[in-house]
């Protein structure tokens, strides 16, 4: 059975297309040869690939992932890792006398980090040097800027994660997209969901970060750890989110994106 030429060819690829030591690719796991074959292969080979060797080479690589107790239901609620979203921003009515309606923002992405350890799922965090440009002394998911050389806003995210915690491809699991949320600094920030080894062991590049931490999921998603604040910008009042973790003040977009992530998970529940 040959797919018709009126429909799209199904596809693993998720745009990380880089061969490993081991002859796959990073992003898809697919062989150098299963690639060139693709498009020449049927829907059932197709599928075959897709549904039963990727998942079993994907379970062999990252056991850690199956750890992760909330994995099913993210990647029901997420946006697939093949259809990063392409909307504006779901935060965009609120700052709509910001923007300057001939300028698009800049392009960026994060990684939200979930561990999943003993006593549950945590997630990680940065808190960034002070003096930074952006959001120094602040604390954030890793990531940046999509740079011209980057594989998408995947592909940014986990360079940036590597550059900043040292975070290796290997250790990492990407499991889907949240909405991408606008900032007052003139960026669209695309997180991107993924599980990462329990035996991973950050190293903070120190011009960017100063401290690498974890915070329990169970707590972020409970709605009563979340408050809004009043804080004057540009002489008007703005409502910011913030979340009162010990030792850390957790707000701004790094408490906006928590936020859309629980709200995906109610209302995929």
């Amino acid at each position: 059975m040959s797919a018709s030429p009126d429909l799209p060819v199904s596809s693993p690829c998720i745009g990380l297309c880089r061969l490993g030591s081991d002859g796959l690719c990073e992003g898809c796991l697919r062989s150098g040869p299963e690639i060139g074959a693709w498009s020449r292969m049927d829907e059932v080979q197709r599928r075959y690939l897709m549904e039963d060797v990727l998942q079993q080479r994907q379970s062999q690589r990252q056991a850690f992932m199956q750890r992760l107790r909330e994995r099913s239901e993210l990647e029901r609620v997420l946006h697939p890792l093949r259809h990063p979203p392409r909307e504006q921003g779901w935060n965009r009515d609120e700052l709509s006398d910001l923007l300057l309606p001939d300028r698009r923002p800049a392009e960026a992405a994060v990684l939200v980090g979930l561990v999943p350890r003993g006593d549950g799922t945590r997630v990680l965090l940065t808190l960034r040097t002070d003096g930074l440009r952006h959001h120094g002394g602040q604390v954030s998911f890793p990531g940046g800027r999509v740079e011209a050389s980057d594989r998408g806003v995947l592909g940014a995210a986990l360079r940036e994660s590597d550059e900043e915690i040292a975070l290796p491809l290997h250790k990492v699991a990407p499991l889907g997209y949240l909405d991408p949320l606008l900032t007052i600094s003139g960026f669209r920030i695309t997180p991107v969901v993924a599980a990462i080894d329990p035996d991973f062991n950050p190293r903070p590049e120190p011009g960017e970060v100063a401290q690498v931490f974890e915070v329990p999921l169970d707590y972020l998603m409970e709605p009563s750890r979340l408050r809004s604040i009043d804080m004057d910008y540009r002489g008007r009042t703005r409502t910011v989110l913030e979340y009162d973790w010990p030792g850390q003040r957790i707000w701004g977009a790094t408490a906006a994106i928590l936020y859309n992530l629980r709200r995906r998970l109610e209302e995929g529940a």
